[in-house]
């Protein structure tokens, strides 16, 4: 094997930091995943594993530099005592460079996320309100603080793992022996066994109860929207963290009102009169009382539009309008004066009229002229 400074390029004085880099370097270069079918990149590459395993070493370092490859604890990643894994857990962080993982310490797992829906007036979605929400959940367990073990005790360290959570196994590669990583199967990845569970909890370090959350739901939300309460959900096992509670959003509808967006639309009624003539009328918005001015002449279809008068924008400032559809109301003459003053009106403009007649008698009278 040739020289592991030259192998790495480095002098012989290079510091710690300078053969990091450069293994690192060669590395991603000769990684078999990088040349595949090139059985030369594959031996090189092993050989800089066996070259920065040493050199990376203090002691190792010293020793090969008195004695060379071959002295005393020369050793080998391929020897069963280490191997990649172990150097790409120094350099990756557990990780192939490569897009790969390796499997990283386990311990408690995280706590399931909830869901709920919360149901709210509309009113409270466009101003927003804050609202209570209920779920069954996994709380800690008060006997045990959540450590699944019976007061006076504690959790062991798992024998198997060494609190570790993980055993490493040695399989047999084309590479040489790879080590791997795996949940320990004793302690279930905990790293810990519980000798005397929890008489409350049977062992788990939480129990399911009723659990209440005050919700603060921001103004504009909508139907369909989805609210994320981080750490509500529910708590793992054995003092895992909790997962999350998403609360998803429904909103009643108005009786006057219909939202199109940011906007809210509303079918305004008024009399003919009003609408020929004009007129200053009271209209209660969600904000309060407005005076809508209808100008003389006004018909069926326009619209009058409130502006900043309707939903707050839920991504930045502002507010929708509010529009007001006009419907002009056709009267119905409720006494003989009214009808006198329609038929005199319909004569001053010259419009004809000849309502039909209606009744049993009106159709008779009909039948014999």
């Amino acid at each position: 094997m040739s020289d592991y400074y030259e192998l790495l390029g480095v002098s012989r004085s290079a510091a710690p930091d300078e053969i990091k880099r450069a293994y690192r370097q060669l590395a991603r270069q000769l990684h078999p995943d990088a040349n595949p079918g090139d059985p030369a990149a594959e031996a090189r590459f092993k050989e800089v594993a066996v070259a920065y395993e040493t050199l990376s070493d203090p002691q190792r370092r010293q020793q090969y530099d008195r004695y060379g490859a071959s002295g005393p604890q020369g050793g080998s990643p391929f020897d069963g005592g280490g191997g990649f894994g172990d150097i790409f857990d120094m350099f990756f962080n557990g990780s192939s460079p490569f897009g790969g993982s390796q499997q990283g310490p386990t311990g408690p797992p995280r706590g399931a996320d909830l869901e709920v829906v919360l149901d709210l007036e509309f009113d409270e979605a466009v101003f927003g309100t804050e609202a209570p929400v209920s779920v069954r959940t996994a709380v800690s367990c008060d006997e045990c603080n959540g450590s699944g073990a019976e007061s006076g005790s504690a959790p062991i360290t798992c024998p198997e793992c060494n609190g570790a959570g993980q055993v490493r196994r040695v399989r047999q590669s084309i590479l040489g022996q790879m080590v791997t990583a795996g949940p320990c199967g004793r302690c279930s990845g905990f790293g810990s066994i519980i000798a005397r569970p929890c008489t409350s909890c049977s062992g788990e370090g939480r129990r399911i109860e009723e659990a209440s959350y005050t919700v603060d739901v921001p103004a504009g939300v909508d139907t369909g929207a989805t609210l994320r309460l981080t750490g509500r959900g529910a708590v793992g096992q054995r003092q895992g963290a909790a997962g999350d509670l998403y609360v998803h959003i429904r909103v009643a509808p108005h009786q006057r009102f219909v939202r199109h967006n940011d906007d809210l639309v509303h079918e305004f009624h008024i009399p003919m009169t009003q609408a020929a003539l004009g007129a200053q009328i009271a209209f209660e918005t969600l904000d309060g009382e407005e005076i809508i001015p209808i100008d003389p002449g006004t018909q069926s279809g326009q619209v009058v539009r409130l502006r900043q008068k309707g939903v707050p924008h839920l991504q930045g400032r502002g507010r929708g309008d509010l529009l007001l559809q006009i419907q002009v109301d056709t009267p119905e003459p409720a006494s003989d004066a009214e009808l006198e003053l329609l038929t005199k009106l319909a004569e001053l403009r010259g419009e004809a009229i000849d309502p039909p007649e209606h009744g049993l008698m009106s159709k008779l009278r009909s039948a014999f002229k």
